[in-house]
């Protein structure tokens, strides 16, 4: 029989759970509650009932968050949210030793996230397509969802009906859905569909407003085109852009624009910019001057690549095909440059950093989804002579632990040697 105990939460932990005296962690408590809970394990336990309130409880407004774990904190008031969610950077970076002042964070609106990974589960009585509950392997069937895009929300009835014939009973599939800007995008991962449910794929894309699926066994294998009814595209600046199945996309286009106008005005007339980690050329297209592009990521790189020869005269913006982990451009090749920008993926860019903070760059210009990376290699940068002048969180993952930020760093420049 579980035990069930009395706990007093201290406070609300970087993940949205609420952390007792062990610690313990409380899945949607508030600081300031006393609860009584089942122990789940050594370190966790799930809240049956709430003795005494926060006030800064809040009603959620979403009917799936009692079950759902893709949001952690809807029941926190938006003041204390506000509150935390920036404390989270603050952390990060007082552990690092650094302290800035925070611009205010950029709050993006519900109903932008134009990226989901979706999970479906053929079962007895239909078709679960949704999201994982908090900590586990249950799927929470959804209708709505306040962080997605509308047309991502409207496509889930039709796709549940479709993935009822296309699953076997018992079959377990996940599907990567992108808004791109002419349709939905999907990207399956699961069985190797036979010819006939192959073929029903294309009526329904076509029924649906969906422009591409794709499909593979697993992640990491290269995706299979299975129904193409038009190319899916991406706008950066003037560019258009095909992107990958299952591409990284900034998750909400009114995030990365405003992540884009921020690195605009931190480089400002730079007349030659290195863009590292440059994905699809998320942040390069938009620049007005000379961009080198460098991606480690082979099929992000060729779209970028063929964006940019379609839509900028030669040498706008050049492409790079380079594991900047293995091999990160150096200080000598960095110093050609009159800005950086870098967008890691959440590990953070540690050899990359170290390059970076060798170099005489003026002007550093840093995104990140991980405060904690992000103060390590903004440490790493100081410590080679950077000033971190400016910090912007962006509130890109709304209700959850998960903090974008866009960072400029200064150093004064170098001049250059004699040439003989």
């Amino acid at each position: 029989m579980d035990e069930t105990v009395e706990l007093e939460i201290r406070k609300l932990g970087a993940g949205g759970d609420g952390i007792a005296d062990g610690p313990v962690f409380v899945p949607r408590t508030l600081p300031g509650e006393r609860v009584r809970a089942t122990r789940i394990g050594k370190d966790r336990a799930r809240a049956v009932g709430i003795a005494t309130k926060s006030p800064d409880r809040v009603e959620p407004p979403c009917p799936h968050f009692a079950q759902c774990g893709g949001c952690a904190v809807q029941h926190l008031a938006d003041a204390p949210y506000v509150e935390w969610k920036t404390g989270l950077l603050t952390a990060a970076l007082a552990a690092r030793g650094l302290e800035t002042k925070l611009a205010p964070m950029l709050r993006i609106a519900t109903g932008t996230r134009r990226r989901a990974e979706l999970a479906a589960l053929r079962t007895q009585g239909g078709v679960s397509l949704g999201f994982h509950a908090e900590g586990s392997s249950e799927l929470v069937d959804i209708d709505s969802c306040l962080v997605l895009s509308p047309k991502i929300v409207a496509l889930l009835p039709a796709l549940r009906a479709f993935l009822a014939d296309f699953l076997r009973p018992a079959e377990a599939f996940d599907i990567h859905a992108t808004a791109a800007d002419n349709g939905i995008d999907l990207l399956l991962t699961g069985r190797s569909p036979d010819a006939r449910k192959r073929a029903s794929l294309a009526d329904f894309a076509a029924a649906n407003g969906i422009v591409r699926i794709a499909w593979r066994r697993e992640p990491g294998e290269a995706p299979e085109i299975l129904a193409l009814h038009e190319s899916p595209r991406i706008a950066f600046g003037t560019v258009e852009v095909i992107p990958p199945p299952g591409a990284f996309l900034q998750a909400a286009r009114p995030a990365e624009l405003a992540i884009a106008s921020e690195i605009a005005a931190s480089v400002g007339r730079a007349k030659r910019i290195v863009d590292l980690y440059a994905g699809l050329g998320t942040f390069s297209f938009p620049l007005t001057g000379r961009v080198h592009a460098v991606e480690g990521d082979a099929a992000a790189s060729a779209a970028m690549q063929a964006g940019a020869r379609a839509g900028f005269r030669a040498g706008r913006v050049t492409c790079e095909t380079r594991d900047l982990e293995r091999r990160p451009l150096l200080a000598e090749e960095l110093d050609e440059y009159d800005a950086a920008i870098f967008d890691p993926p959440r590990e953070g860019a540690r050899e990359q950093a170290a390059h970076l903070a060798a170099s005489s760059v003026p002007v550093v210009v840093a995104v990140s989804c991980n405060p904690a990376s992000f103060a390590r290699d903004a440490r790493v940068l100081v410590d080679g002579g950077y000033t971190l002048s400016r910090v912007v969180p962006v509130d890109q993952f709304l209700w959850t632990g998960h903090l974008e930020l866009v960072a400029t760093f200064t150093k004064p420049k170098k001049p250059r040697g004699p040439r003989y």
